[in-house]
């Protein structure tokens, strides 16, 4: 068929092209800004891009329209729609439908989808579980994210023909072998699914195995609070059969709730004590028990506890489908990481800088806590960050930012955009040209501070869910031309 995708360059709406077209339908797609990298992906798959929402294509008459929830019946100041498209198509009566409908109909459908949800680790947890399954020679088909290192690409079909697997009970025991559908690993998204669906994405996706990684609140600009989240993560668990294995983070009371109000199939925990798979050792190398016994052990270049427990969600994952622990820790000493996850961007006189897509306070914390962990306590740390999520432009959880940069030695905000005082909400770590935290309206500003502060030794954190207006490169180069480094 053909399909036009409407809002086509983000990062799930891209995966969906790319998907789309190597199953043999014709893409074609517009967009807002279109620009490299995924302009240049999707133009390399043969897949056209108009620039803008013009009403003029409707006359592509595709078969359907695939609409991204990025569209919206919004009008601008003058009471123009700000997506002409989407009005046409409603006018037209033409067929149009979600990015997750469409993918749960054309793609998922007939195969074991494994799901991975939570307020963090999605795109990682995702990315290790294909990863894992790769090595285990399952050839999954995957959507992430995000770029998993491994793979260099963010969605693939797999191998589409189903797969005899000796199906492993939830705990990790032994279970019968029978035939199931070929294996896609999907990062399950609690977002709402577009503007005339407000049910979470992960809703259309019917997995078999459902990792439940974590759960707190988020998204304020479409969720009230926490209950409202756990209740979208409860209609998650409604879709998962009986046959089909729950993997849930035991250390999270919100997770507790969440399979309290209701679950019907078996259950995997990890990460407590107590749980059926755990970890002992440190983040960096560790032994993975299930129910106290050592069963493989993982010793890789990754950091921080929340990659352990990612680690453990995606073992107790793939054992669900018949992956043993230890080849999943063979896997996992192989796995590369993902692009925009504590990226090294690159070094100059000493200093370190890197790329990371945190941007929820919790997110900040767990990051900066794992470099912590990895280059001790007397290397410096100076977190740059801007509160880009619509959660934190809102200003929901900007009280929390002192307690996120805590291992922060400096810690720089990009103010752009934002409707809160940051100077206020940093004011607990004192702000100001020689106090631990500064605050910069613009990206020359705050590049000019960071130089002046950096010193050989340090490592600089880059955080954001966008772009950060290329701070990366442009600090690098104020770097090597900042005389005070040359001592």
């Amino acid at each position: 068929m053909h399909i036009h995708i409407l809002g086509i360059c983000g990062s799930f709406m891209g995966g969906l092209a790319a998907l789309a077209r190597a199953a043999g339908h014709r893409v074609t797609g517009c967009d807002s800004g279109v620009y490299p990298p995924m302009s240049d992906q999707l133009r390399a798959l043969g897949i056209d891009l108009i620039e803008g929402f013009g009403a003029d294509q409707l006359a592509l008459a595709p078969d359907v329209f695939v609409v991204g929830n990025v569209v919206s019946r919004a009008r601008l100041a003058d009471g123009t729609p700000k997506f002409p498209l989407m009005e046409a198509i409603l006018d037209a009566g033409a067929r149009y439908t979600s990015g997750p409908q469409w993918l749960s109909e054309q793609v998922l459908a007939g195969r074991h989808v494994l799901a991975v949800a939570g307020t963090h680790g999605k795109t990682t947890t995702t990315s290790m579980l294909a990863w894992i399954l790769e090595c285990a020679g399952l050839e999954p088909g995957f959507l992430v994210g995000g770029v998993p290192l491994n793979f260099g690409v963010s969605a693939r079909l797999g191998n589409m023909a189903p797969a005899l697997a000796p199906l492993g009970r939830p705990g990790g025991g032994p279970g019968p072998s029978f035939c199931v559908g070929a294996p896609f690993v999907i990062e399950a998204d609690e977002y709402d699914t577009a503007f005339f669906d407000k049910r979470s994405k992960f809703v259309h996706y019917r997995p078999r195995t459902a990792v439940l990684n974590n759960l707190e609140f988020d998204h304020a600009d479409i969720f009230d609070d926490l209950a409202a989240i756990e209740r979208q993560f409860q209609h998650l668990l409604r879709t998962v059969p009986a046959s089909g294995c729950v993997v849930v983070n035991g250390l999270e009371e919100s997770l507790a709730r969440v399979l309290n109000a209701g679950c019907w199939s078996e259950v995997a925990s990890f990460g407590g004590a107590v749980s059926d798979w755990s970890a002992r050792g440190e983040p960096g190398a560790f032994d993975v028990l299930r129910r106290g016994q050592a069963v493989a052990r993982v010793a890789w270049p990754l950091t921080g506890v929340h990659n352990q427990l990612n680690a453990l969600a995606a073992i107790a994952a793939a054992a669900h489908v018949g992956v043993p622990p230890e080849v999943s820790a063979q896997a996992l000493a192989r796995f590369e990481n993902v692009r925009r996850r504590m990226e090294r961007r690159g070094a100059v006189r000493g200093i370190t800088v890197y790329d990371d897509f945190a941007h929820h306070p919790t997110a900040i914390r767990t990051t900066l806590d794992g470099l912590r962990r990895s280059v001790g306590p007397g290397a410096r740390i100076l977190a740059v960050f801007e509160p880009r999520s619509n959660t934190m432009k809102l200003g929901t959880m900007k009280a929390q930012l002192p307690w996120a940069l805590e291992q922060a030695d400096l810690a720089f905000c990009h103010t752009a955009g934002l409707g809160w005082d940051a100077v206020q909400a940093l004011a607990p770590m004192g702000v100001g040209p020689g106090q631990r935290a500064q605050t910069a309206p613009d990206i020359d500003t705050l590049v000019a501070q960071i130089a002046q502060a950096a010193r050989p030794g340090d490592h600089v954190v880059c955080m954001s869910n966008g772009a950060f207006g290329g701070v990366h490169e442009r600090l690098l180069t104020a770097l090597a031309g900042n005389e005070l480094l040359i001592t």
